[in-house]
């Protein structure tokens, strides 16, 4: 675990980054599959009927046997694509097997923009999400774009609206004492490695809840 203290997030956030690129390939198969006996049977992935997930760059932890998971148990499964305008935006599209993938401007596959198959963040059930660095009360260290607090920012201005249940996926080797959060930062239910999970709502994640908004509140 790395101490935080004394680093400023860019310098944290190159000496994780560092650290996550320097696992072999047969590290990294491995701990996909380790991530995916974690996470493939827990209620919380089990009851999800919509869930967004990513696809690997940078060293991130693969996420590739929970998609297929996913996908062969019939639920709705979302990636991350770009807007072209407003380029700071970034929007969930379905993602069927097979599809046909392209690279956005940061070299990141997604598929083709299709507004017809992009569903708004809130009316998801689980997203899970890459990180460079993270602590053990919901603290996430991103890439530094912004892309997924922009996301979420819905939830610091309405409090009682919690769907999607946001779940961290890391390498146990990005672990940090503890991050200090910017304003509008959307801590994490939990993180979950190739190793444990780091609960930061354990109520929640002991029961595998999914958070309902009946209303639509969020919107």
């Amino acid at each position: 675990m790395i101490e935080a203290a004394g680093l400023s997030r860019a310098q944290l956030r190159r000496l994780l980054r560092e650290r996550r690129r320097a696992l072999a390939p047969q590290r990294q198969r491995q701990a996909a599959r380790r991530l995916y006996r974690q996470l493939a049977q827990h209620p919380l992935f089990r009851r999800c009927r919509h869930v967004a997930l990513y696809l690997p760059n940078d060293g991130e932890i693969d996420p590739g046997l929970l998609l297929d998971a996913a996908q062969r148990r019939g639920k709705a499964t979302y990636l991350p694509v770009l807007n072209a305008w407003p380029a700071t935006r970034m929007v969930f599209q379905r993602i069927h097997p097979g599809e046909a993938l392209h690279l956005n401007r940061f070299r990141i596959r997604e598929p083709r923009p299709n507004r017809a198959r992009q569903r708004k963040v809130w009316t998801l059930d689980l997203l899970l999400m890459p990180l460079v660095g993270f602590d053990c009360e919901g603290g996430r260290l991103g890439m530094g774009g912004g892309f997924y607090d922009r996301s979420l920012a819905y939830r610091t201005r309405h409090k009682y609206c919690r769907k999607p249940a946001l779940l961290g996926l890391a390498h146990e080797c990005q672990k940090v004492d503890r991050l200090a959060l910017a304003s509008w930062d959307v801590p994490l239910e939990a993180t979950v490695t190739d190793k444990a999970w780091y609960a930061a709502d354990r109520k929640m994640m002991r029961r595998g809840q999914l958070h309902r908004d009946p209303c639509g509140a969020c919107e």
